[in-house]
């Protein structure tokens, strides 16, 4: 059973009562047990009643104290109590869909449970919950939630989702923004799908749902799309315009609520050959996690670190590789760092995506065997430094199962990954020790 207690953490509120390794967790103040989301909010309350059950059918309550929203320490079989949820629609632009064969089974699952998008940040298209789900998250206010919204014209939305029953999530959204609960949006353009007048609708609709904020992505294409519906990626002309419809319903929002609720991804603005937004576009970055506005954040932090940081009297050379798209704007940063430290050494290297197709050039998407091959072409590359999202999380490995060990030894020189924010980059780049 999916809440029998496999494990209790030592010193636990759960140890200090007694509560047994093998006991089922029915209750916690009378309230039914089901998943890590009824776990997680009704043992939040500093008094707590448990009711276990025995192997042995036997029942008994267990109350104690904690501190207000500490863990009670109990472990199960799954991190959810329960099985993760597959995803039942075909939408037009899944990525997994479009991923070669032969790699490791986990990357051609693809989940949508709303317990994974409340815990994890997963983003969900609401197709897959269940009644008891919808009312609970409006009952316990659980926020923010992150929904794949696409279009809100009925049928186009049904077709982009690839789902007969998509309709029900429309009915979701509109729910659960009468109910107050936030919720972060995406957008994933395909051109001629649902761009121009659609998506205009879309913006429109959701601007008077109210819905908390919304990221606009262009899609991506590998070249792994045979049988699949045609799509052509965002050209330059795409991007502008996509751009204008953003800013357009961007201004109406502000004016009427104070607030933006719909921000473009920087890739929009590098294929349209525009400027990134100053930093109060972005609202605190709310959209950071969907790559709105994580390059203006990383030069925010660089430049700031500048000005902390001293020139060793050795400093090692380095390269930073990257994707295509963003090796423009970090050939800026390295350059504006070598005009305050002429001694500074260094380069930025464009990859190309030849694992996924050349229209895939985003950094968090490059394998270990094009860093290798395309890398090992060039000479004194010094360290060569890395971006953490290229990497499997906690992991060294690259979608290809390519690891950080193995491009070191292939390019005979150390590799170093480096962290998500512009201190990170400074402190790589200005690193005297090789690693």
């Amino acid at each position: 059973m999916s809440t029998v207690i496999t494990a209790i953490d030592p010193r636990s509120p759960a140890e200090r009562a007694g509560i047994r390794v093998g006991e089922q967790l029915l209750t916690i103040n009378q309230h039914e047990i089901v998943d890590v989301l009824d776990y997680r909010f009704y043992g939040y309350d500093s008094e707590c009643t448990l009711t276990l059950r025995a192997p042995d059918g036997t029942q008994r309550q267990v109350s104690l104290r904690k501190e207000e929203g500490r863990d009670l320490g109990l472990n199960f079989d799954t991190y959810l109590m329960d099985e993760m949820r597959p995803c039942s629609n075909h939408c037009i632009f899944c990525f997994v869909d479009q991923m070669p064969p032969g790699m490791r089974q986990s990357l051609y699952f693809k989940d949508d449970d709303a317990r994974l998008s409340f815990l994890l940040g997963n983003y969900i298209t609401l197709t897959n919950i269940t009644e008891r789900e919808a009312q609970r998250i409006m009952d316990l206010h659980i926020s923010p939630i992150n929904v794949s919204v696409h279009a809100t014209d009925p049928q186009l939305h049904c077709t982009m989702l690839g789902n007969k029953d998509a309709l029900r999530s429309l009915d979701y959204i509109r729910q659960f923004c009468k109910a107050g609960i936030v919720m972060n949006g995406q957008i994933v353009v395909c051109p001629g799908w649902n761009d121009g007048d659609q998506l205009r609708r879309t913006l429109r609709d959701l601007t008077e749902m109210e819905f908390s904020s919304c990221s606009i992505v262009p899609v991506g294409i590998t070249r792994y799309r045979q049988g699949l519906a045609k799509l052509r990626p965002v050209d330059s002309q795409c991007a502008a315009e996509i751009l204008d419809i953003a800013e357009e319903f961007g201004q109406e929002n502000l004016q009427r609520f104070g607030t933006r609720r719909f921000f473009c991804a920087d890739e929009l603005f590098l294929r349209a050959g525009r400027p990134l937004p100053q930093e109060d576009y972005y609202e605190g970055y709310r959209q950071l996690e969907n790559g709105v506005g994580m390059l203006r954040s990383l030069e925010g932090d660089f430049l700031a670190a500048l000005d902390t940081v001293e020139l060793p009297q050795h400093p090692t050379p380095f390269t930073i590789a990257t994707g295509v798209a963003a090796a423009p704007f970090l050939r800026t940063l390295v350059q504006r760092a070598q005009e305050r430290f002429p001694g500074l050494q260094g380069q930025v290297v464009a990859i190309e995506n030849d694992f996924f197709g050349h229209t895939i050039d985003v950094a968090g998407l490059l394998t270990g065997q094009d860093l290798a091959k395309q890398l090992g072409q060039l000479p004194q590359l010094g360290r060569v430094l890395i971006p953490l999202h290229m990497l499997r999380h906690q992991e060294d490995v690259f979608l290809d199962d390519y690891t950080v060990p193995q491009l070191q030894e292939a390019l005979g020189c150390p590799v170093q990954v480096v962290g998500t924010d512009g201190f990170d980059l400074a402190d790589a780049m200005f690193e005297t020790e090789e690693v």
